[in-house]
């Protein structure tokens, strides 16, 4: 009964990992669109400022490179160091079998 219940362990432990993979998946697609959104709405506001002569054409470009980077950046980042913390919790469990 015991050594039925420690092997069961690593695979129900498994699972939780790749359900938070799931989970950190959908709330990095669901960041990557907000901050898409976002950066959408700063080049139209860029443009729209530049068509009506509020701002110079670098400003507008600027801010709107900026604005790409910073979403292009962060999220790759968010993403590959869940992504190495959940192999590392996986390598772990495996080792353990």
């Amino acid at each position: 009964m015991l050594n039925n219940h420690q092997n069961s362990t690593p695979k129900k432990m498994e699972e939780l990992v790749i359900k938070e993979r799931l989970r950190q998946a959908k709330l990095s697609f669901n960041i990557a669109l907000s901050l898409t959104i976002i950066s959408a709405i700063i080049s139209v506001t860029g443009v729209g400022l530049l068509l009506s002569g509020k701002t110079s054409q670098g400003t507008a470009t600027t801010a709107g490179g900026l604005a790409s980077q910073i979403v292009s950046v962060s999220l790759l980042k968010m993403t590959k160091d869940t992504n190495e913390r959940l192999d590392k919790i996986a390598t772990e469990f495996k080792d353990e079998d």
